[in-house]
């Protein structure tokens, strides 16, 4: 799936972000999933994340220092998309 067909699905409003790690967040109250999109175009979804912690994360001062230390390997997480590198 392309992934601006999982964007349209998921109906999350994408922030984009400055940071060295982070290109993208993106979070659904409805189920406390926080999306992160890295650089490499990965996708990734956090279950459980409260709305605090994503307020937290887009006001940090390094977003990926913020993550690391609150979000990674805290909250159960799958990888929803793949970015797909092909040589030219």
């Amino acid at each position: 799936m392309a992934l601006r067909e999982w964007r349209k699905e998921q109906r999350v409003d994408w922030v984009r972000v400055k940071s060295k790690m982070l290109s993208a967040v993106a979070y659904n109250g409805e189920w406390e999933q926080l999306y992160l999109k890295f650089r490499s175009g990965d996708v990734y979804c956090y279950r459980g994340v409260p709305l605090e912690a994503y307020e937290e994360l887009l006001t940090a001062k390094s977003k990926g220092e913020y993550a690391q230390a609150h979000i990674l390997h805290r909250f159960p997480y799958q990888r929803v998309h793949t970015a797909l590198y092909t040589a030219s």
